[in-house]
């Protein structure tokens, strides 16, 4: 049986006469910018989020990075980011000349350790950048309680996490402001690349808007140095039409880690995701543990199973951030799991038959029923 990991195909086939009719609705308007789809996506989006305001932009890179030229983080300032996470959000720190100090993870739900970020503050430090990593929310309480005590800014970086709860409040709106990718692998992904910010901050809303667009609320009158980061209409329709489905896709997604949870338990060396009491996750990754990570890849490989590893390479081990000098070892549990992590195939159309095959196919190679 071929598995895929996941199965974009199968998402347009569900959807296609929908984004076919969004498709020609755009097309047909003349109007391919900043025009009113994305006007309609942000309300929407804005209210699916328990958000006041939602502003679109090109991806999830610009919306972290706009957030932080809003908050006024700059150069020599110092911005704490989970030192498990993917590139991008490091990469949105160093983008404003600001310096990501990196914090450690919860082993299990493999986000930033709310106890780890107290000890990384310094008279630098502007902003906190929590990851809702995977599509689990952080545990925010205790990080907005440290943020309000030394009056930094926190950030979200809900790129993996579209409808996540946080003690039922979902994640958009727990921060000063939230950036979000609508790359099209995401649980509310777009046919091509994009993103939003959103925030309860009426005044940092309307500046990202000027930014994103040159620094210009009139044409040609520039009120600061801008940036061009402008979802065009085409993703904004899209995105309009994946949001309808997106509470029943995340809903399909649950239902496939929750199997997953059940019948990979208790198999020795394999470590399973943790999801606290608070949390319901969205699973836009299911990732497990293995200390023979490479020969388990390699089985299900052969067995016709698509795996991927998320992350192989931490930021601080990257030759992209050589210049810290940050040497293996310096952030233990980040590098215990770059080296152990595997993620199995997930997604709102993997079939009952692929689900029992993978986790028959992890069982017989935990269990010794394959030598390797």
């Amino acid at each position: 049986m071929k598995v895929p990991f996941l199965d974009l195909k199968a998402a347009y086939s569900e959807q296609g006469h929908d984004l076919d009719a969004a498709s020609k609705r755009v097309l047909e308007s003349g109007s391919y910018i900043l025009g009113q789809e994305c006007e309609f996506f942000e309300k929407e989006y804005a209210e699916f989020c328990g958000a006041r305001h939602c502003v679109s932009v090109g991806n999830g890179l610009d919306a972290l990075k706009l957030i932080l030229i809003a908050k006024g983080v700059g150069k020599g300032d110092e911005v704490i980011v989970p030192a498990n996470t993917f590139i991008a959000t490091w990469l949105a720190v160093s983008e404003v000349g600001a310096n990501p100090v990196p914090a450690e993870p919860d082993e299990k739900t493999y986000n930033i350790n709310p106890e780890r970020i107290a000890s990384t503050i310094t008279k630098k430090t502007k902003a906190v950048i929590a990851v809702h990593l995977y599509g689990q929310p952080a545990d925010m309480d205790p990080i907005i309680e440290i943020c309000n005590d030394h009056d930094l800014a926190l950030i979200e970086d809900a790129a993996q996490a579209h409808g996540a709860t946080y003690k039922g409040v979902r994640v958009g709106a727990l921060g000063d402001a939230a950036g979000f990718s609508f790359y099209p692998s995401k649980n509310l992904g777009a046919l091509g690349d994009g993103g939003a910010v959103t925030t309860n901050d009426s005044a940092l809303a309307e500046r990202i808007r000027v930014i994103r667009n040159y620094g210009s609320k009139v044409k040609y009158e520039n009120e600061e140095k801008g940036i061009n980061s402008r979802l065009d209409e085409l993703q904004a329709a899209f995105l309009r039409v994946k949001l309808v489905r997106l509470e029943d896709w995340n809903d399909r997604r649950r239902k496939v880690a929750n199997k997953y949870l059940n019948g990979l338990k208790d198999q020795g060396d394999l470590l399973l995701p943790g999801v606290p009491a608070w949390a319901e996750p969205v699973w836009h990754q299911f990732v497990v543990q293995h200390s023979r990570r490479g020969a388990l890849q390699e089985y299900l490989a052969e067995r016709g199973i698509s795996t991927m590893i998320h992350y192989p390479i931490p930021p601080h081990l990257s030759a992209a951030y050589s210049d810290l000098e940050l040497k293996r070892g310096s952030y233990p549990r980040t590098e215990s799991i770059a080296a152990k992590a595997l993620s199995l195939p997930i997604g709102p159309h993997l079939t009952q038959s692929e689900q029992d095959f993978v986790i028959s196919s992890v069982r017989d190679f935990t269990e010794g029923k394959i030598r390797r």
